[in-house]
């Protein structure tokens, strides 16, 4: 089959299926004599197993790993356990990661009135929130009703 073919057999893009060779994640595809590619379905199999590896989250290197450690049949399962068991516990940190970004702007949205002022407490806190702040912040500017902001 052609890489449009091989392809959508195995649910990877052409592109992907090109770079995923360029940089030697998969063996080269066999060529015609005209330069074409040709794949085969060993070939689809091996591209699946990518796809399913990378759509577990697992980086291109550890794809790779796994790709070696799934053609060893010679291999340990313990192995392949370890690095599954690494891939959780590096989920579980960015998911906690993501939750605490979460927490951190449902809090701001929270206290952000969402009105015409130009008072966010949201860029306020990203402002804040790096060691090398490159932009001064505005100055503040009491709302009505404030000591010294308002009328009378």
């Amino acid at each position: 089959m052609n890489i449009g073919e091989a392809a959508a057999a195995s649910g990877i893009s052409a592109k992907m299926l090109r770079y995923y060779e360029r940089i030697g994640l998969v063996g080269p595809a066999k060529r015609t004599e005209s330069g074409y590619r040709v794949y085969d379905e060993d070939d689809v199999h091996v591209l699946r197993f990518v796809r399913r590896a990378r759509n577990l989250g697992f980086s291109i290197e550890e794809t790779a790993g796994l790709l070696t450690l799934w053609r060893d049949k010679s291999r340990a399962s313990a192995d392949v356990k370890a690095l599954a068991l690494k891939h959780v516990r590096d989920l579980e940190a960015k998911i906690a990661e993501l939750e605490g970004m979460r927490r951190t702007l449902q809090h701001l949205a929270s206290h952000c009135h969402g009105d015409a002022r130009p008072d966010c407490p949201i860029l306020d806190d990203i402002a804040g929130a790096g060691p090398a702040r490159q932009l001064t912040p505005a100055p503040h500017r009491p709302a009505l009703g404030e000591v010294g902001g308002g009328a009378g």
